[in-house]
């Protein structure tokens, strides 16, 4: 039976569209297994003491998942979207039976260095199919669907998890439960996605101009530095991660150590994600509309004060769900108009290679977040890492306010 032929939008790829999209969900509820509990687990199973111990699984989750983003962004022409969704979602396998038989912490790092990969390869592709599915119209919408659903999947998870934790093992609900998405995600993808080079072709071929795709040698400085339209991006994204760093690994201790039980601890640890996943769908469109700076400049700033309002919480419960609300609304704003502004500074061809260069950056917070983070724990306790992280965030908003175009338009930058 013959291929129909490639059209752009919504409405003409949905059902394309929407299994991406689930797909999506299953990314994101991999890491929403952890969230609420590892932290946990390193002190209780593993009796490590140090903050900077316990986040070490955060920075080997960060650096994968940065260079694998990079090597994504680059490979996607070369070797097909498809085929690197189902090799991120292979790379999901193992991660569970580590967790299960480990019998020290490194294998738990072990096991998050491919969940990294598996992160990187999986919601790189997610993003970059929807993208090339709805063309340049409906991008921010595109980008708050693919991005709500990934957060809406770390909420549940994180919700899920450290309820039923409470009852039983926190260990065997992240084995189970990890299990289960990586095997049905490797099976949906295998069987039912389709690759969008052809989509890509389509778009390109509107912008009248016969480009490949730029080299790394190429979009990496003007990912990094060169072009203000991807540096105020990259630094936001990195930023941006570097608190979510906080909030994954932190938090959960700070929490912990004012006395709120593994059932608490899941509820604020999914009120974050949940309102950053559902926010993301409105965020989009608005983006459309409106332009991207004024939502990320927003973003950025509401993010600082819900992170100044945490850390002065003492670690009550009421202020620190308030507080998780805030910051999933920020982050809301920020999530898919980065993108979405990334997207729309390089051409179609070019797009694969730029978002790949963003989201190394961006998850390289991670690391630098679980770093900071952990260390300033250490140094001069939770509220005192808290303050740091929310100062940086303003900062960051401050730099997009002043370095960001007002609205860069679609192919403005081609990585000369």
């Amino acid at each position: 039976m013959p291929e129909r032929p490639a059209k752009l939008g919504l409405g003409e790829n949905l059902p394309q569209f929407s299994l991406l999209v689930a797909l999506n969900a299953f990314v994101g509820a991999m890491v929403g297994l952890e969230r609420s509990t590892l932290p946990l687990i390193g002190e209780d199973d593993f009796g490590l003491g140090s903050s900077v111990a316990v986040l070490s699984f955060i920075v080997a989750f960060g650096l994968a998942k940065s260079f694998t983003n990079l090597a994504a962004g680059v490979g996607a022409e070369r070797f097909g979207r498809r085929r690197l969704l189902i090799l991120g979602w292979t790379a999901a396998l193992p991660v569970p039976l580590l967790i299960a038989l480990a019998p020290s912490w490194g294998w738990i790092v072990a096991a998050n260095l491919l969940l990294g990969v598996n992160q990187g390869l999986a919601w790189s592709m997610t993003v970059v199919m929807k993208i090339d599915l709805v063309g340049p119209r409906r991008r921010g919408l595109a980008l708050g669907l693919n991005e709500a659903a990934g957060y809406g999947g770390v909420a549940v998870a994180a919700a899920l998890s450290g309820w039923v934790a409470s009852e039983i093992a926190p260990r065997d609900v992240l084995v189970a439960g990890g299990a289960a998405i990586a095997v049905a995600a490797l099976l949906l993808t295998a069987l039912f996605v389709r690759d969008t080079a052809a989509h890509v072709r389509l778009e390109q071929g509107a912008h009248d101009r016969d480009e490949g795709a730029p080299p790394l040698r190429r979009a990496f400085p003007d990912g990094t530095y060169r072009e203000p339209a991807l540096r105020s991006c990259s630094q936001a994204g990195l930023v941006n991660n570097l608190n979510d760093a906080l909030a994954w690994g932190i938090v959960p201790l700070f929490l912990a150590a004012g006395g709120a039980s593994a059932s608490e601890v899941g509820l604020v640890a999914g009120l974050y994600p949940g309102v950053w996943g559902v926010g993301q769908i409105l965020a989009g469109q608005w983006s459309d509309r409106v332009g991207r700076k004024p939502l990320i400049v927003a973003g950025m700033l509401l993010q600082a004060a819900a992170l100044g309002l945490l850390g002065a919480s003492g670690g009550a419960l009421g202020l620190a769900a308030l507080a998780a609300v805030v910051l999933g609304a920020g982050t809301a704003l920020v999530y898919p108009t980065l993108l979405a502004a990334i997207s729309d500074a390089v051409s179609p061809v070019a797009r694969a290679p730029a978002v790949g260069v963003y989201r190394f950056w961006r998850d390289m917070g991670y690391v630098v977040g679980g770093l900071l983070a952990g260390l300033s724990a250490d140094a001069i306790g939770y509220e005192g890492a808290i303050a740091i992280v929310a100062v940086l965030t303003a900062a960051s908003g401050i730099w997009v306010a002043v370095d960001l175009p007002e609205r860069a338009k679609p192919a403005a930058a081609t990585f000369r």
